[in-house]
């Protein structure tokens, strides 16, 4: 098995995969290295000798912060050409993800921002502990959700995404579960349980079988194509470029610097 920086993947004997997003002290912030790793791995996932079931989280006190500073920091001095080719590199790890023919099962805990709730949505089922906050807290930068915002509205359907979607408030794991970003809601100690209640009727499941019902369900629903992506990453170009952008990150960056 090939080996990461970012991410931790192991495999049981029941052909459970574990995927594990392993930058404890970033709060597993979305980093390019962690973008092209979880790439790397959507793409490996096999129709020939698929995993079972994998079983999303993240180490440490968070599932994912959203996207990693430095990441954002080299996003502002860059052209225009280079945020959208960067932008692109999220949408398409997004959608390897999404596209994988395993079911895939989200525990989530401590927090999910940004794209952290795009992982969250792109998941099959979503297991939070109780305690979890959760945020599109895009706007507060003067910027939007935008390559996560077809995976999120899939999610969420769009009257409950606009309870949200714009606001950048932070929420409760409750509230994520009625806005539909999550399934279910337990407390910590139950947690492992929970997942493994998930896990426990694909185990008996013909794996090809589940793959195709897993495409055919997504044919059927929102059209996540070329067309959209390439529609989200135009409109975060745009407003990367306006001037509330480049004010509100650069207020940003220098209340982290005091």
């Amino acid at each position: 098995m090939k080996s990461f920086q970012t991410l931790s993947v192991t495999v049981d004997e029941r052909d459970v995969c574990y995927l594990e997003l392993s930058l404890e002290k970033k709060r597993n912030a979305l980093s390019a290295l962690m973008i092209d790793e979880l790439t790397a791995f959507a793409k490996s996932v096999s129709t020939d000798k698929p995993y079972r079931v994998i079983v999303l989280s993240g180490k440490g006190s968070v599932f994912c912060a959203g996207g990693d500073l430095s990441w954002m920091q080299a996003q502002i001095e860059a052209d225009r050409e280079t945020r959208m080719k960067e932008a692109r590199k999220l949408a398409n790890m997004l959608r390897a993800l999404n596209e994988m023919p395993v079911p895939l099962i989200g525990k989530i805990h401590g927090g999910a921002f940004g794209g952290g709730i795009g992982m969250a949505c792109i998941c099959d089922v979503t297991v939070a502990e109780l305690g979890t906050k959760f945020g599109l807290t895009e706007t507060r930068l003067g910027l939007i959700p935008a390559t996560i915002g077809p995976y999120v509205l899939a999610r969420m359907g769009e009257g409950k995404a606009r309870q949200v979607f714009m606001s950048a408030r932070v929420f409760d794991a409750t509230e994520a579960q009625s806005l539909g970003v999550i399934s279910k809601v337990c407390p910590a100690d139950e947690l492992d349980e929970r997942i493994e209640f998930e896990i426990e009727p694909y185990l008996s499941a013909a794996p090809n079988a589940v793959g195709a019902a897993k495409a055919f369900a997504r044919s059927l629903g929102t059209a996540i194509n070329d067309i959209v992506i390439d529609d989200s990453v135009r409109r975060l170009a745009d407003v990367w470029e306006g001037a509330e952008a480049r004010e509100r990150i650069d207020e940003f960056f220098n209340k982290i610097k005091k």
